[in-house]
């Protein structure tokens, strides 16, 4: 007979998964730099991909788990609630802008597009990595 399932093994893939579009964003965005436009549209998709499998993880885990309480005190406390709010806002305003500048790259709006990637590009990248700042500070400290 198989185990109840342990939801909070979620919080752990959540992490990764994060680390993962982490790591696509900035390939990404290294790689428009240098002009390999065909490297780019690999890793923002790969990137979009695994931010959606994140999502996914995401509310499955909040859904089926209890909720984690963070303990500490002090300058801690303020660091932890600045991130965490500054976090769940702009994690909310990206899935449109994802959403947008994806569609006007595949559709070649080029200008549009990288007009709402200089604004999309820098919050992915700030929600992914204090996703896994986040994840450190309540998991681990």
């Amino acid at each position: 007979m198989l185990a109840a399932f342990d939801f909070r093994i979620l919080a752990d893939v959540n992490a990764i998964l994060n680390s993962i579009a982490l790591i696509f964003i900035l390939t990404g965005l290294w790689a428009i730099r240098r002009g390999n436009e065909r490297l780019h549209v690999r890793m923002m998709l790969a990137a979009t991909g695994v931010s959606g499998l994140f999502l996914a993880s995401y509310l499955t885990y909040h859904f089926n788990a209890e909720p984690v309480k963070y303990t500490g005190s002090g300058v801690m406390l303020y660091v932890y609630y600045a991130i965490l709010i500054s976090h769940v806002i702009l994690a909310i305003v990206q899935v449109p802008l994802i959403l947008l500048t994806i569609t006007f790259g595949l559709r070649d709006r080029r200008a549009k597009h990288r007009r709402l990637a200089r604004i999309t590009a820098p919050i992915w990248l700030y929600v992914s990595s204090t996703g896994v700042v986040y994840y450190w500070i309540l998991y681990w400290l």
